[in-house]
């Protein structure tokens, strides 16, 4: 793992690190600057993310591109409705010994692309349950650790439904952020039809290694933070919830359901990401209200009231603010 003299230098080299990833990732993905800043701000947070977006908006290309930029190991699962979670896995096979060896599968790896994790069944999306959570997999009453650091990128199309299964709340939970991918500007798609159609290969330079990012996760987790921003994250979770005390009259009407605990601590390593890397050396109620509606958005469940006057989670999120 990688020292430095002080958390001040550190912060200095996250800050620069942060800065020479986005010019790499920037060679790839045309526009999208925000999608990319929570992605990365998850990655640094330790934090798994979902990308929602219909397609042909680059999502499986910018988590590949991210990849080759933090020079980590990568695999990507197809995930489709016959998927077994020994695909995912791994299995105990038989050798020519007559011996059970376990045969690690594609989890194994820095960074795991699920793409389009919503068309596997419930079963199957289960299995990466306590690989995102603890960091391990258990086959046959073994458990075996997988290779530090590891996040999970999922992707989702929000428009096919046919022969798609909705992630359970418990898996949803798991994740950082939910990153909404809008289709890109009119400036933006003229330069992506140039950049794609020349003939010409971008080349991504590896930024940062495993040792380093470690490194820079656990400088997130020591950024101090005030108990006022404490409080604040938590009192909007609470804003969340219809049955607390702290409910807000717009959750009463149009909330059924509010966030849960890990949304408080993924807003404070999210506001605590948000502000190293714009150059602040504690988070201030303005970073926490950055990462808000990428961390409650998935969190939330609206009633039908919330459906019948056309308001989604970011318009009922955005009232709450």
């Amino acid at each position: 793992m990688k020292n430095f003299n002080s958390d001040k230098e550190a912060a200095e080299a996250l800050q620069k690190a942060f800065s020479d990833l986005k010019s790499e990732i920037g060679k790839v993905i045309i526009g999208q600057e925000k999608v990319v800043d929570l992605l990365l701000i998850s990655i640094f947070s330790r934090g798994h993310s979902l990308l929602v977006g219909v397609p042909g908006l680059a999502k499986t290309l910018l988590i590949h591109t991210i990849a080759d930029a933090l020079h980590l190991s990568f695999n990507r699962i197809q995930f489709t409705p016959d998927l077994m979670p020994s695909d995912i896995l791994g299995a105990e096979t038989l050798d020519r010994d007559r011996n059970f060896r376990f045969i690690k599968g594609p989890v194994f790896a820095n960074i795991v692309l699920a793409d389009e994790i919503n068309r596997t069944p419930p079963k199957t999306q289960a299995a990466l349950l306590e690989s995102m959570q603890e960091h391990q997999v258990t086959v046959g009453g073994q458990k075996y650790a997988l290779p530090e650091p590891f996040f999970v990128l999922a992707t989702q199309n929000p428009i096919e439904q046919e022969g798609t299964y909705p992630l359970p709340e418990a898996q949803l939970d798991r994740f950082m952020f939910n990153i909404v991918l809008d289709y890109p500007d009119y400036a933006s798609e003229v330069q992506i039809v140039k950049s794609t159609t020349d003939g010409s290969v971008k080349n991504v330079e590896p930024i940062l290694s495993a040792e380093e990012m470690e490194s820079f996760q656990m400088l997130v987790k020591r950024v101090p933070v005030t108990d006022h921003v404490i409080e604040y994250a938590v009192n909007l979770v609470h804003k969340t919830r219809p049955k607390s005390e702290l409910a807000d009259p717009v959750t009463k009407e149009y909330i059924e359901w509010g966030a849960g605990p890990r949304a408080g601590q993924y807003l404070i390593l999210g506001a605590k990401c948000h502000a190293l890397l714009h150059g602040k050396f504690a988070p201030d109620i303005e970073d926490v209200q950055a990462v808000s509606k990428a961390v409650l958005r998935h969190r939330i469940v609206s009633n039908f009231k919330a459906d019948a006057e056309d308001l989604d989670n970011d318009s009922i999120i955005e009232k709450l603010l």
